[in-house]
């Protein structure tokens, strides 16, 4: 059974909460199965609802009057009991069914339930929907698992994710032994990715070629729902996103138009770009002018690079025997690309994307090209992402720093090497991406306006 970090959050939010719980994510990222056994784990009383497989339950809001009313013909639909004590009521793929949005407010009013809600392609449904109940349903975005939850199902144990935590606080090597053994994970998470089903497989089976049909079933998926749900953008939504592994592939693993179309403009594929983001498929990263606070005042949206939203999808993508190379760490591939989707994918997990802001890289003819930038509190910090042993050229970052017009304090270099510190630049193990999360703003900012008496 797979255990994630979403387990403790949907404990939380029904242990200290009469709201709904929505979770929003791509296909496969888990969702249904985390509150199937949220349910199961406390014995409730489930009446789970798909609206995609379920057309008819549809109209079961249509000329309702009250919640009580929506209840009963919950009960006679499904033919269970609503009154149950601990009754949980999961609305699954609620894309397919907008008006469950409105009626959340009037039955959580209600009270007698609990609620749960899942669905893909929200991104993008969700701005049709009238209403959204402020106050009544918390929203969880949900993502693949990240490489601590990975390395905790294949085996890793807390206490070494501590030991490697300390050694990334006190910015101190890491164990030799502890150090060669989460490469291999990292190598190994780099084939399987993140999707729940994928790596339920490889751990039932340990089977690569299993692994790449589960893999291979979500992508297909996946070129399903935009064919489906986008038809008359669909050819170009799909050359865009077929295109994804061949882009992060090239020199500058920038997504050049051109490719897709000589006379491909910006306006005509914006809206296939800004689908796949909304649908979860995919990870954009956006240029910035200058790497300074604020980044999104800098940012340029026609110029970015695109990722898949899982590095397990890439890597089946490539094909080519890929896997057992990346496992035997040969030497002779170039991992670029399959290293900074995973970097992008952790960033995104941890919270330096999403709905509201972007993920960052900077790229300058003078002064050459950071992989990644983020942000944390006040300062900017570049991240360089080094798959060989030429870790030590970052030329692009000793021209970053010594620019004092940046005021840049300190840079992340990723790779596989042990911790090091040179300078202002601090080189870590590619796995201790898993500590690089996206810091809240303090709970109190207190401001009073002087004013004179």
């Amino acid at each position: 059974m797979i255990n994630r970090a979403l387990d403790k959050y949907i404990e939380n939010h029904f242990a200290t909460s009469k709201s709904a719980l929505l979770l929003k994510g791509a296909r496969q990222t888990g969702k249904t199965y985390a509150i199937r056994k949220y349910a199961q784990k406390h014995n409730m009383n489930l009446i789970e609802i798909n609206f995609y497989e379920d057309k008819d339950a549809r109209t079961l809001f249509d000329g309702a009057n009250s919640a009580k009313e929506v209840l009963l013909r919950i009960s006679a639909h499904t033919r269970k009991k609503t009154s149950l004590p601990d009754t949980l009521i999961f609305f699954d793929e609620v894309q397919t069914c907008p008006n469950i949005i409105t009626w959340i407010k009037f039955l959580v009013d209600e009270g007698s339930c609990k609620y749960a809600l899942s669905g893909s392609l929200l991104g993008i449904e969700l701005e049709n929907i009238e209403s959204v109940p402020v106050g009544y349903m918390a929203v969880k975005e949900v993502f693949p698992l990240d490489m601590e939850e990975f390395a905790l199902c294949v085996g890793i144990s807390n206490e070494v994710i501590e030991s490697i935590e300390m050694a990334y606080k006190n910015q101190m090597p890491v164990d030799t032994i502890v150090h060669e053994s989460m490469l291999k994970v990292v190598r190994l998470y780099m084939i399987v990715g993140g999707m729940p089903a994928v790596v339920q497989s490889y751990i039932d089976t340990n089977d690569l070629n299993v692994v790449e049909e589960k893999q291979y079933e979500i992508l297909e998926l996946y070129k399903m729902d935009i064919s489906k749900y986008d038809p008359d953008s669909k050819l170009a939504i799909n050359e865009i996103f077929n295109q994804i592994p061949s882009e992060l592939n090239a020199k500058n693993k920038r997504f050049v138009l051109k490719n897709l179309n000589e006379h491909a403009r910006f306006l005509k594929y914006q809206e296939g770009f800004v689908w796949l983001k909304n649908a979860g498929v995919a990870i954009p990263t956006l240029n910035v002018t200058e790497p300074r606070m604020p980044l999104k005042l800098n940012e340029q949206r026609n110029l970015f690079k695109l990722f898949q939203n899982d590095v397990g999808l890439l890597a089946c993508q490539y094909a080519l025997g890929i896997q057992l190379k990346l496992l035997k760490d040969e030497v002779t591939i170039n991992y670029g690309a399959i290293y900074e989707n995973l970097v992008a994918q952790e960033l995104m997990c941890h919270g330096f994307g999403g709905d509201d802001h972007s993920l960052y890289y900077f790229n300058s003819k003078k002064q050459g090209e950071l992989d990644f930038i983020i942000s944390q509190g006040e300062s900017v910090i570049p991240i360089e992402v080094k798959s060989g042993k030429d870790y030590n050229r970052h030329n692009a970052i000793a021209n970053i720093m010594d620019n004092d017009e940046y005021d840049i304090k300190s840079a992340y270099i990723f790779c596989n090497s042990n911790v090091e510190i040179k300078d202002k630049k601090i080189y870590m193990p590619i796995y201790m991406l898993m500590f690089i999360r996206k810091r809240p703003h303090a709970d109190k900012q207190i401001y009073k306006l002087p004013l004179m008496n």
